[in-house]
């Protein structure tokens, strides 16, 4: 079989299945992308913005993607100054409203970013930056900055941003242990406010008497195991759904934001959810038009960890169907199948693959439509994931029972040494690794991957309907 034109090398095409693809673009080839987000102008033209992951830059990368089968880099916006927040980057994004918001992280993670002794002499951003697209989008014009005040924290990491007056964040807040849901009033974008919060109860550090914590810490799998708030906190109709790590699923009253109250909890460890796998309850999707909830367990990265760390099977990381009918009952009613594995696959699955380990294989970032966001795909019978290893998979959920997969795409690998890599100091191969995933309103599908650039591909065969 000839290579195709996106081939890393020769006979390095990756595998697919009912997708084409359209088109890649390597960016300027010095970082790739984790969460992306797309923007239409009234003219009808469509840029792509994502979070700078790995490599050098700090910022976000912005890109034409107007002609599917010829996107076009634009620049990186350089939005913090590396030299005054040299601790400070950009994990995550959101657009809606003309606003570009972006988080803000310091100083935390899967590992420290600088020398803990020097956290108090640097300066750092740990909240959202709000910036106006309206005037010129490919030149965001600065609205305000909002601190979460835990400094050299993680800060803000997965947010929701649906247009309107408020953004609902996965933050930090001083007193509390890991991230918590605290939602921001942004009527006017120059002067944000919080107006309300919730937490998991025994987050509440500050109300156990001689308890400590350091919100510096890196994250680790005993930490990862406690219920925090990874999120989106994902808000419709007057009721929020929110992955809360080691908690699960909280579903959440938010008709008066000033006072979120829980009327429901599904729990998924330890059934679900590895030992060394990411956040362990990651996103809860509802599904437009529908009484359902998509839950997933984040698997993990190969590339992070060193041959023969994993000495034992890891419990199943997977994406889950809900129903939320009655939401004080949420009620596990089905389960995702395991990726399909191509028939020339080099290994006999994904969860051995890589390190010759018994890996804490899983999913990753879900299509995420929002009806604030007309310029996404809307549809309720359809979930799109990345999934790390397996790259993009295609779901028809129609039937909540009965979930079929349609297609997948895994990407060539980026034929990287350590060396090369946006990652340098992570041990394993540099296989793809599929991380997020965005579709248009004209059916079109762009996906970014570890220490590579985007992909944008279109449906065929059975998915194409």
């Amino acid at each position: 079989m000839a290579d195709k034109f996106y081939a890393k090398g020769e006979g390095n095409n990756g595998y697919i299945k009912n997708l084409e693809v359209l088109s890649f673009c390597d960016m300027d080839n010095t970082c790739g992308m984790f969460q992306m987000q797309l923007y239409k102008t009234e003219a009808g033209k469509y840029y792509l913005y994502g979070a700078c992951f790995g490599g050098k830059p700090v910022g976000v990368m912005l890109s034409d993607v107007t002609d599917p089968c010829n996107p076009k880099f634009i620049k990186r916006l350089e939005l913090v100054d590396t030299e005054k927040y040299p601790t400070t980057s950009i994990p995550k994004l959101q657009i809606a409203d003309d606003k570009l918001i972006v988080a803000f992280t310091a100083g935390s993670g899967p590992g420290a970013l600088v020398d803990q002794s020097e956290l108090q002499n640097m300066e750092c951003r740990a909240g959202i930056g709000i910036y106006s697209l309206k005037e010129d989008p490919e030149n965001p014009k600065f609205l305000s900055y909002w601190d979460c005040g835990v400094p050299h924290s993680i800060g803000v990491h997965r947010f929701m941003y649906n247009g309107g007056d408020f953004v609902h964040l996965s933050c930090e807040c001083r007193g509390f242990e890991g991230m918590i849901y605290r939602i921001v009033n942004i009527a006017d974008p120059t002067k944000p406010y919080e107006v309300g919060r919730w937490w998991s109860p025994e987050q509440y550090a500050d109300g156990y008497p001689g308890r400590t914590f350091d919100p510096h810490a890196p994250h680790v799998p005993a930490f990862m195991d406690k219920g925090w708030m990874h999120g989106p906190p994902f808000v419709r109709d007057g009721i929020a759904y929110c992955g809360y790590c080691g908690d699960g699923l909280y579903v959440l009253d938010v008709s008066d934001f000033s006072r979120p109250r829980c009327l429901g909890n599904l729990k998924l460890q330890p059934t679900f959810s590895s030992h060394l796998a990411g956040a362990r309850t990651h996103t809860a999707l509802p599904l437009p038009g529908r009484d359902l909830c998509v839950v997933t367990n984040e698997g993990e990265r190969f590339q992070f960890f060193e041959p023969g760390s994993i000495k034992q099977a890891q419990a199943m990381n997977n994406i889950h169907m809900v129903d939320v009918s009655d939401p004080s009952q949420p009620t596990l009613i089905a389960e995702f199948p395991y990726p399909e594995v191509p028939k020339d696959f080099p290994y006999p699955n994904f969860n051995v693959m890589n390190l010759g380990c018994q890996g804490p294989f899983g999913p990753h970032n879900l299509h995420e439509p929002m009806d604030g966001k007309p310029w996404l795909e809307q549809r309720g019978d359809r979930v799109y994931c990345c999934y790390f290893a397996a790259g993009l998979r295609i779901y028809d959920v129609s039937d909540p029972y009965y979930i079929k997969e349609l297609a997948y795409f895994i990407p060539p690998n980026p034929n990287k040494t350590p060396e090369e890599s946006f990652f340098p100091g992570f041990p394993g191969p540099r296989n793809a690794t599929t991380e997020d995933v965005i579709v248009d309103d004209r059916g079109l599908i762009i996906i970014t991957a570890l220490d590579d650039g985007f992909y944008i591909l279109k449906r065929t065969g059975d998915a194409d309907n």
